[in-house]
């Protein structure tokens, strides 16, 4: 029974060992795939070693791996594949942590870390908030600078990307003070630099204004910095030679070094002036590669555009040769045409849509009355609106309520009731909110409902293209579209702007 027992523990260390190897091979070979941009075979790699890792229980290991595998999926767009990677990593690393009693709020950072990411692209900034808190909380609980620098970035990052100049100011200052303390003025520079190479990637331009506003801003401060302590030390010096000279004022040695000592200190004062002309150029030369950068930016997205508008026009004769009548080929006339819109919109999100003053009372009124024919019987309408006027843009604000309400009507029974409220949350935001007591949205569906082209379907039941759109055209008006996921008892979209 012994020598059994003996084997049975060899046996499981030498299972243990394997899969601690083969895990090692699967993350060097991932890393070697990744540097080769070879994204998808990365991606199945990362999730071999991911599986080794966490059939050694090797935590520290696998999660990595995991989180690896969701940005390679978020990479793509697949954002469901990464949730459910993620999902299935935060519940092993929980259980190991209950087994083991031991806590890792280092690896619950990095999980929230990608998901905060993935909600961004998804422009999901609740449930992107939520994360954001959730990682503050780990980064506590770690007390790791490291995650403290990380957090101070993303939540830069999420600032700046929802247009919330002094909260994102506020955590880029946070951030370069610390790097500041640490005397690392390098890592303060890669700070920027990563600022602006995320602007550039996002491609988003008020934000690429302020983080270069801020980096130019910080440069001229360490420049002046710099300089300043420079001076310091030249009068510090000459302070010094001044002693010297009072001190030997009747020896002609004396006035000979004096002589000496102020030439030194002119060729001092001449290298101070080369260091600082020297930091001008390449200052200089970075601002002109950033300015290259947005160019070339901008040209690949006109291209885009061109690209999808002539791919549009070259299927329309096609189209037109076919029988219009025919459900098939209607469908494929409006997915074409949302297409086109779709990337219209994607090109011109910076353009902002002009407003005029408009009675909401009467604005509502007049579009729930010709909404009213698509009602199914006995459904009823409850409009609920202050009697006040407001900076509206008319024509997309239209869209978008036409196509909530539109949507209700579609999903509401007979008996049902459909709700458009209006309500006034400070002198510069005005909430549209559209509830319904029909069958809801699938959990499954939540997650995509905003994002374009994320799943296969029959263009006559839909191209989902209509959210994607109607999202588009709110952050156009400067606002934003979600779904309260907090209602239960049917659907509710919240349409917020802030003229």
């Amino acid at each position: 029974m012994k020598r059994l027992f003996t084997l049975i523990i060899i046996a499981i260390s030498f299972v243990s060992s394997f899969a601690q190897s083969t895990g090692n091979d699967y993350l060097k070979k991932a890393e070697e795939a990744l540097s080769a941009k070879e994204y998808i075979k990365a991606r199945y790699l990362y999730l071999k070693a991911y599986q080794a890792f966490a059939a050694n229980s090797n935590i520290d290991a696998a999660i990595p791996c995991a989180v690896n595998v969701a940005a390679l999926y978020h990479r793509e767009n697949y954002y469901s594949n990464g949730f459910e990677v993620l999902y299935t990593a935060e519940r092993f690393l929980n259980d190991q942590e209950e087994t083991k009693g031991i806590k890792k709020p280092e690896l619950h950072y990095n999980i929230d870390r990608e998901r905060q990411r993935m909600y961004l692209k998804m422009r999901n900034n609740d449930r992107a908030s939520d994360q954001l808190t959730k990682m503050q909380n780990w980064a506590q609980q770690a007390n790791d600078s490291t995650l403290t620098v990380d957090l101070l970035s993303s939540s830069a990052q999420y600032y700046y990307m929802l247009g919330m100049t002094d909260k994102g100011d506020a955590a880029v200052n946070s951030l370069v003070a610390f790097y500041k303390e640490n005397s690392d003025l390098d890592k303060a520079d890669e700070c920027y630099k990563g600022l602006i190479s995320m602007a550039n990637t996002t491609g988003n331009a008020r934000l690429i204004s302020r983080v270069y506003d801020k980096y130019i801003s910080w440069n001229d401060s360490i420049a002046q910095a710099k300089v300043d302590e420079k001076t310091a030390e030249l009068r510090e010096q000459l302070d010094q030679a001044n002693e010297d000279i009072e001190d030997r004022e009747d020896s002609l040695t004396t006035k000979t070094a004096t002589i000496i000592g102020l030439c030194a200190l002119a060729a001092i004062l001449a290298g101070g002036l080369l260091i600082v002309a020297i930091l001008l150029l390449r200052f200089m030369a970075l601002s002109r590669r950033q300015k290259k950068q947005i160019t070339t930016l901008q040209s690949h997205n006109e291209l885009k555009t061109r690209f999808i508008s002539n791919i549009t026009s070259q299927m329309q004769p096609t189209l037109d040769t076919l029988p219009k009548n025919l459900p098939a080929v209607q469908a494929l006339h409006t997915f074409v045409g949302h297409i086109q819109e779709l990337s219209d919109l994607e090109s011109s999100l910076t353009d902002i849509y002009p407003t005029e003053s408009t009675d909401v009372t009467a604005f509502c009124t007049d579009l729930t009355d010709k909404m009213k024919e698509n009602f199914k019987p006995d459904v009823k309408l409850v409009v609920d609106t202050p009697k006040i006027e407001a900076p509206l843009s008319v024509e997309p604000l239209t869209h978008v309520l036409n196509h909530l309400l539109y949507n209700s009507a579609l999903h509401t029974e007979s008996g049902g009731k459909i709700c458009l409220e209006v309500k006034k949350r400070g002198p510069h935001n005005i909430q549209f909110i559209i509830t319904d007591t029909g069958s809801g949205i699938a959990p499954e569906k939540i997650a995509d409902l905003f994002t374009p082209f994320s799943s296969v379907r029959d263009l006559t039941k839909g191209d989902g293209l209509g959210l994607p759109i109607c999202s588009l055209l709110a952050i156009k008006m400067k606002g934003s579209l979600r779904l309260d996921e907090t209602y239960t008892n049917g659907t509710r979209f919240i349409l917020e702007l802030r003229p």
